[in-house]
This record gives C-alpha cells, sequence and structure tokens, in this order.
C-alpha cells in the first residue's frame, strides 16, 4: 500500500504489524477514544495477526492506516486490504457478485474492522480533531493513489460515521440488540421488569437447566487454565462445523488473549456429572459486557440461553456493568430484556456506475431498516 506524504507536519505511516507502532504508543492512543473498547487493544489485535487468524494468509492482510507527529502517534484507522468478505457480518457478497458479473475486480478491498468482530467502537482514533481530519484526508489519498475497488469502514461510532458521509462515504444502518442495567440488585429484580410472559418464559428456562442436573461456573480470566481454553476451543469448533462452517479463531489466538489480557476476560462452563458440557466466551471493561462466542458438546433445552446470556446477565449486575451487547442479530434476545439499537458501516466505492447503485440500494434498505426498528421498538418486553 502506497503512503501519502501529508502537506501538514503530520508523516504518514502504512504499517503491516502492529509491533511497528508498538504496545505503548497504540494503547495510549487508544485510551484517549470515548468509544474504546477492549477489542481495539494492542492485546487483542496483535493476537488476532500473530496467531495467524487474522492474517493475509487469511484474506486479512494488515494495513493500519497512521499518523505520527515527530514519534508521537498522533492518529491510527485500524484497515485491512482485504481478499474476500467473510468474518465482517456487514454483508456486501451482493455488491462483489455485481462487480464480477460486469468484469471487474471487487478484491482486494479497504477494510476497516475489528476481524470477526461486530462490535461499535472508534475507527478513527486522534488525539485531536485536526488529527481526526487529517486522518480522514489521509484514508481519501489512499483510496486514489491504490486504485482500489472500495473502502469500507464497519461499526463506527454515529459521529464518525456522519463524518465519513460528509468525506464522500454512502452511510448504512443495521441493527443489534444490546441490553441496560438499570441498576438492578439482583436477577429477580430485572425480570420483575418484563412484562409477565417474558418473566414466566425466562424462570422456566432457568428452571429446565437445573432440572438437567447442569451446574455453571463462572471463571474470571485470571482463573482461566489451558485446560479451559482447550475446552471451550472444542465447543467453539462443534457449533461452526454444525453450521457447515469453519472456524475462524485457533488456540493460539485465545491463549494469546487469555495471558494478555486476562482482566477482560469472562468465561462461562456448563457442567454435567462433573464433566463440562458446555462453554461461552466474553470480553468486559467496566463499563459493557460484549458476548462472542458460544459452543456445546451435548445439546440440552435451554442451555444456550442460560450460558450465554442468564450467566453473563447476572455477571452484569453484580458487577455494575452497564450494557451487554450480545452480538450481531438475533430477535430473540428481545425476548430477554435485550432492545434494537441501530449500527453503521460507511462504504465509498470508485466505479461512480455502481456506487450510483448502491446509493439507491442503500436508501431503499434505510427506510427498510427505519421501518423494521418501529416494528421491534412495538414489541417492548417490558412492562408498561
Amino acid at each position: 500500500m502506497k503512503p501519502i506524504p501529508q502537506k501538514t507536519n503530520y508523516r504518514t505511516r502504512v504499517l503491516s504489524s502492529l509491533a511497528e507502532a508498538g504496545q505503548p504508543a497504540w494503547d495510549a492512543l487508544v485510551s484517549l477514544q470515548p468509544e474504546a473498547n477492549p477489542f481495539l487493544s494492542y492485546a487483542f489485535l496483535h493476537a488476532m495477526h500473530e496467531s495467524g487468524s487474522a492474517s493475509q494468509d487469511t484474506g486479512w492482510q494488515p494495513q493500519y492506516l497512521t499518523l505520527w507527529q515527530d514519534d508521537m502517534l498522533a492518529a491510527a484507522l485500524p484497515m485491512y486490504a482485504k481478499f474476500h468478505s467473510y468474518g465482517e457480518y456487514v454483508f456486501d457478497w451482493a455488491w462483489a457478485d455485481a462487480y464480477r458479473r460486469n468484469g471487474h475486480e471487487y478484491y482486494p478491498k479497504l477494510l476497516s474492522a475489528i476481524p470477526f468482530t461486530p462490535v461499535t467502537g472508534a475507527r478513527m482514533m486522534a488525539r485531536t480533531e485536526d488529527a481526526r481530519a487529517a486522518l480522514v484526508k489521509a484514508l481519501l489519498d489512499v483510496q486514489q493513489a491504490n486504485a482500489l475497488s472500495s473502502t469500507h469502514i464497519l461499526y463506527p461510532p454515529a459521529d464518525q460515521a456522519l463524518q465519513l458521509e460528509t468525506a464522500g462515504f454512502m452511510l448504512r444502518s443495521g441493527v443489534q440488540f444490546h441490553w441496560q442495567n438499570a441498576g438492578y440488585k439482583d436477577f429477580e429484580q430485572f425480570l420483575d421488569t418484563l412484562d409477565q410472559k417474558k418473566r414466566k418464559n425466562i424462570r422456566a428456562e432457568r428452571r429446565k437447566v437445573r432440572e438437567a442436573g447442569i451446574i455453571l461456573r463462572q471463571i474470571r480470566g485470571h482463573d482461566v487454565r489451558e485446560e479451559d481454553w482447550q475446552f471451550f476451543k472444542r465447543c467453539y469448533d462443534h457449533t461452526y462445523r454444525a453450521h457447515y462452517s469453519s472456524p475462524y479463531l485457533n488456540l493460539d489466538f485465545f491463549l494469546r488473549i487469555g495471558q494478555a489480557m486476562p482482566e477482560n476476560i469472562l468465561m462461562v462452563i456448563s457442567e454435567r456429572e462433573g464433566k463440562p458440557i458446555a462453554s461461552s466466551l466474553l470480553i468486559h471493561d467496566e463499563r459493557s459486557l460484549y458476548g462472542r462466542y458460544w459452543g456445546a458438546i451435548e445439546q440440552h433445552p435451554c442451555l444456550h440461553f442460560e450460558t450465554a446470556y442468564y450467566q453473563p446477565l447476572e455477571f452484569c449486575i453484580s458487577e455494575k456493568i452497564a450494557s451487554f451487547e450480545g452480538g450481531a442479530q438475533g430477535e430473540h434476545k428481545m425476548a430477554r430484556g435485550f432492545l434494537p439499537q441501530k449500527t453503521w458501516s460507511a462504504h465509498w466505492l470508485s466505479h461512480p456506475g455502481f456506487a450510483d447503485a448502491v446509493e439507491r440500494f442503500l436508501a431503499q434498505e434505510g427506510k427498510g431498516i427505519a421501518a423494521y426498528m418501529d416494528e421491534l421498538n412495538d414489541r417492548n418486553p417490558f412492562r408498561k
């Protein structure tokens, strides 16, 4: 990727490894962002790359766009040259197919995202608004200089999405489901805020798990043993294969984050007759809990809900964590107290004809998303 010299006092560098920036510089910049989360940390991203889970060999070539003032990292955009559209959760397969059918190459494209992680967070990270504006300008210059088909920035916060729209990107909206902690003293107090049918169903689901003789353990990152990671990986792989898919992440990745960022990790393990049968992995900071992965080697009614939702909700309440993001998609989460939240992505296509077609498509899709949000809000699970 060709870096573009800045006309200001910023020096542009495109990094193929976060090691070129160094952990102190990277994490210092991340810590200044209001929309920071653990997935932006050096520990998480470097583990993705060094484990080979998100690397050039798997179609994720790191091309981090950075601006420097002397030796200080002033701004950065996590970015990849992407050779497919797997692991993104904002789907552009139809766009790629249209390019192909008309004799054009769609890949590689530029993608700013956290690999395999549909979580909103800072993308255009900067120390000042001036540096952020310079970063956007550098991105536009890189697009033009490298003759790429497109650039896609996934799950930026709303203010950054609007800044990208001003710079010529097209915005796309989506829907996720998030739970908010209203200062509940315990799980029962949370249940009391739901309508009667929802309360009854959740209690019945939890009872089925208990009656099956299943017990659950919440394990903080510092206490997760290597055999726990190995069992979790077995569950993770089993779930992917059950859905006729290949698991993206390898054991080395999980061991790396377990060692590098244990303070951000919660593992839930379900056991029956003294043997583990299911597991979920969650990432958290002081403000938010993020549901990431779940899997089971034994199937039991409602075990998924208990391991991946109810145990994490109890953790949020006990730790006074303000929100729980359950991951992509899933209307079924609403019956468990999760409410719809709009998400954003920003897209730039170099070909004028395709850009016009995508813009028309996004306008229609946006109307559908707005109507869908209205419909979901009419089905609010909480007591009136």
